[in-house]
């Protein structure tokens, strides 16, 4: 029977049902017109009001999913590769929501200004923004010019779905993507809606929650919990962003260097003093500090102390933002400026038929890596124009694995050893990012490494990623895994033993106090339940 329910002004049915992610890893199927998608209404007359529409909008999706008997997500560009971000039921597209406000300083609490932040640090946006969307807002309509603190290596993801799933980057002194998220506007019922922060950061005054029209809820428990949340508290409507003042990135490469005991040291305690000679500048310097360091491995070419099969050096520092800077856009090979391991893979794919086997990717990577990762220096650009690579290019796999940095080069070790048995059709890399309050969080530890395992969608890549996860828990090292991509091996065993007894009691229990049963239905997902934190 026809479902001739009268839609409000910014609803629209979304006719979809078979849908493919972005890195054509996996498909899922919507039930038949439970979609939707949201765009900026038309009527009200000022972006405030239309904001305020949409906040209704939301509570109208939620009384339509409650009444259907259906459940809902709001997805953003698609970019997992996991399943995290869908339901049995249907999608809310949520890409055309992207109003943001600067914020005056009748909205700002007294006790943040009393931080030393001013109303240029802070910027609401709605759920649909883009990172690319959000940089070019910050870094060309801003008066000052502002950056994000930190990005993904692309900057096609929503800002919200880039905070649900543990986006992490590689600011090794700042954190995650989430981590300078301060505020979340959540839609959680269809009669409430509440202005979410924490307790021992507040932020907005009670202007901003009469002009939102919000419960005001301050709670580190809660903030903590529902800022790496999947999208299962409720819609995020908005994100209140901490920002910086402009600032530049300065990329180096360097040839391949030794694995040997002195960048052992760097990379097990981010100790440079052994090191130091092969960074481009020292890392605490007076006008560049280093900002991102990473180590790109090769698997099959790998040999500890030797330059011949060596590793790559990847940094960039951090400057002050002065105008007319040069800036490489892409070199003789046709890799981008910013690209990669991902990026290299996806270049391999590019070239080759579609059939291609796995088998022969390890041949090709030791092939493309010394092209991709050969020597640069001071290669300039924005954190905008630095992480910049947002289109989609063939079937790639990938899988980040989190680990304290004191456990790394004994994870290489086991990284090396599995792939001497079965080769790995890709390659690695390891970013540092600083830990998160987070509680689920994948980025848990005080100094966290990602080691990134880059490959072509094949059975081989999944095999070796259980391999290795197995090995791991056989070795008794730590681990967690990134929420947005490669963790088929997730249970509710495995997610207690990353985050802990009280971390994940915390979060259901924040869960359950926010939503009430009816409305945990709608935020319910396999993957939520698969995991053992649907409670």
């Amino acid at each position: 029977m026809p479902d001739h329910t009268i839609l409000p002004d910014g609803v629209e049915k979304l006719d979809i049902t078979d849908w493919e992610n972005g890195h054509q890893n996996f498909t899922h199927r919507f039930k038949k017109g439970a979609s939707f998608k949201l765009r900026i209404p038309f009527l009200p007359a000022t972006p405030s009001d239309q904001y305020k529409q949409t906040t209704s909008n939301f509570q109208w999706l939620i009384s339509y999913a409650i009444e259907h008997d259906i459940s809902l997500r709001a997805m953003g560009n698609g970019w997992s590769f996991s399943d995290v971000a869908v339901c049995d039921g249907g999608v809310v597209d949520t890409k055309a929501l992207r109003l943001s406000f600067w914020i005056p300083r009748k909205f700002i609490a007294d006790d943040y200004i009393n931080t030393g932040k001013g109303t240029a640090d802070l910027f609401l946006v709605q759920c649909g923004m883009s990172i690319l969307d959000l940089n070019e807002k910050l870094e060309k309509e801003a008066n000052p010019k502002r950056s994000i603190k930190a990005s993904g290596a692309s900057n096609g993801q929503s800002i919200a779905g880039a905070t649900a799933t543990g986006t992490h980057g590689s600011a090794f002194r700042v954190g995650a993507v989430h981590d300078a998220i301060v505020g979340i506007h959540l839609v959680v019922s269809p009669t409430r809606h509440v202005w979410l922060e924490s307790a021992s950061y507040p932020v907005v005054s009670n202007e901003f929650i009469e002009w939102m029209g919000a419960e005001l809820i301050r709670d580190d428990d809660l903030f903590n919990a529902a800022v790496v949340s999947f999208g299962s508290f409720g819609f995020v409507h908005s994100l209140m962003i901490e920002t910086d003042p402009i600032y530049l990135l300065t990329e180096q490469r360097a040839d391949e260097v030794k694995y040997d005991d002195d960048l052992i040291k760097a990379i097990d305690h981010l100790d440079f003093s052994g090191i130091e000679l092969k960074l481009p500048y020292p890392p605490d310097g007076p006008d560049k500090e280093l900002y991102h360091f990473e180590v790109i491995i090769n698997p099959h070419r790998f040999e500890k102390d030797s330059k011949e099969k060596g590793v790559y050096l990847k940094t960039m520092y951090k400057m002050p933002y002065t105008p007319g800077y040069p800036r490489r856009e892409r070199d003789d090979h046709g890799f981008q400026y910013g690209d990669n391991t991902l990026g290299v893979i996806e270049t391999i794919i590019d070239g080759l038929p579609a059939d291609l086997s796995a088998a022969l990717v390890p041949a090709l990577v030791n092939l493309m890596f010394p092209l991709a990762f050969k020597s640069a220096v001071d290669a300039f650009g924005t954190i905008g124009e630095t992480f910049s690579n947002t289109k989609f290019r063939g079937k790639a796999i990938s899988a980040a694995i989190g680990i304290a940095a004191e456990n790394v080069s004994r994870v290489v070790d086991e990284v090396i050893f599995i792939n001497r048995q079965s080769p790995f059709p890709g390659g690695l890399a390891l970013r540092y990012v600083k830990g998160t309050k987070a509680l689920l969080g994948f980025t848990r530890y005080e100094k966290t490494c990602i080691l990134e395992l880059d490959g072509v969608e094949s059975e081989t890549a999944r095999n070796f990623y259980q391999k290795l996860w197995n090995r791991l828990e056989a070795k008794n090292i730590p681990y967690t895994l990134h929420w947005g991509k490669m963790n088929f091996n997730l249970n509710p065993q495995r997610i207690r033993r990353m985050y802990g007894d009280a971390a994940v009691d915390t979060w259901i229990n924040c869960r359950h106090n926010l939503l009430d049963i009816a409305e945990r239905k709608v935020f319910n997902n396999a993957f939520l339940k698969r995991c053992g934190l649907d409670g």
